[in-house]
């Protein structure tokens, strides 16, 4: 049975939950296993060191980048029709969300996606920095935090096609982003394979976790293909989906319907729960005499603000974005990658926990 009798029998929404659901599971049971932590990656280069947290970052963002190139090419993903190519876009959103989201990683110790699969694993701390992240989207989004996004987005706004798209810019086509994005994966490879990562774990669980990127793209765009109700093409994020989520607890009645975003989160959750059961790594953890509650909190708020300034988290913008080379996405991972390391080097010379 093809996808168009599955979308015609049970319909899109359906289909793509099914899906999501199965991506999310994946995603989480891999980025569990290898330890799969932008914030990590960060702190290590920051310290002048290529070790195991960059390399597993770096595998992952090298495949989907290779995985989702190859999709394109084959005609699997109309790059033109995502928002971070086909709709209006901010380049002042993209720099100073990801500026405030980097900082706020430090402060939480987790980006978005991390701190979901630490909440799967027990930790508390992450339980309760998540649902702060959530609220702040939401504010962001429709709430008296709108009014402060608008205002950063409108200093510099940039016009959808080509002016958001790095292969047009540059005038490189698919073939040639293919070949760019299969030498990044080759370096990936070379640099951490048989270096850092002594782990087959580490070094397997952070290339599916990238793939899961491709997968997600792959889905919507062939169901927005065969369905004849719109549907919207994406991949993984969490930032959105977290305000849903939020939204869908406190009133079912005025929350969206279930789709991909619906089914990512609980399905994310699930997979790493499930990698925590099985390899013993589940207990519960809470806010200890060197933790502080208000550094959690105010990381929280400020990632939360700077992903839906910015269009995205680490993994909703800095690799499902990045992966279709869209402008903004990878202004907005540079950003995060400099605000993480100004507030890392920051925090250590007041003598903060990091």
């Amino acid at each position: 049975m093809d996808f168009a009798s599955l979308i015609e029998q049970y319909g899109p929404a359906t289909v793509l939950s099914v899906g999501a659901a199965v991506i999310g599971v994946v995603f989480g049971f891999a980025a569990q296993r290898s330890r799969f932590c932008a914030r990590a990656a960060v702190i290590e280069t920051a310290q002048g060191q290529w070790g195991p947290r960059f390399c597993v970052w770096f595998l992952a963002f090298a495949s989907a980048l290779v995985a989702v190139q190859a999709l394109v090419l084959a005609g699997g993903l109309d790059r033109g029709a995502t928002r971070f190519i086909g709709q209006p876009g901010s380049v002042s959103g993209a720099i100073v969300g990801g500026l405030l989201f980097g900082a706020g990683m430090i402060l939480t110790r987790g980006c978005a996606s991390r701190l979901l699969i630490l909440s799967a694993n027990g930790n508390l701390r992450a339980l309760l920095s998540g649902l702060v992240f959530a609220v702040t989207v939401q504010a962001t989004i429709a709430g008296w935090l709108n009014p402060l996004r608008q205002w950063i987005a409108a200093w510099w706004p940039i016009d959808p096609g080509p002016s958001r798209d790095l292969l047009a810019l540059t005038g490189t086509g698919a073939v040639g982003a293919l070949v760019v994005s299969a030498l990044v994966w080759g370096a990936a490879v070379l640099m951490c394979w048989k270096g850092p990562l002594r782990s087959r774990w580490a070094a397997v669980g952070g290339m599916v976790t990238g793939l899961m990127i491709a997968a997600g793209w792959a889905l919507t765009q062939v169901v927005a293909r065969n369905s004849f109700d719109p549907v919207v093409v994406q991949s993984l994020s969490f930032s959105g989906p977290s305000a849903e989520w939020l939204m869908r607890v406190l009133s079912s009645a005025t929350a969206p319907g279930f789709g991909f975003d619906a089914a990512l989160l609980p399905a994310v959750f699930a997979g790493s729960l499930l990698a925590a059961l099985v390899f013993g790594e589940f207990r519960f953890e809470g806010f200890m005499t060197e933790n502080r509650l208000g550094h959690y909190l105010l990381g929280a708020v400020l990632m939360g603000f700077g992903a839906v300034l910015a269009g995205g988290c680490t993994v909703g913008a800095g690799m499902t974005g990045g992966a279709i080379f869209a402008l903004t996405a990878w202004l907005t991972l540079l950003s995060i990658w400099v605000g993480a390391t100004v507030a890392f080097r920051v925090s250590r010379s007041l003598g903060l926990a990091t």
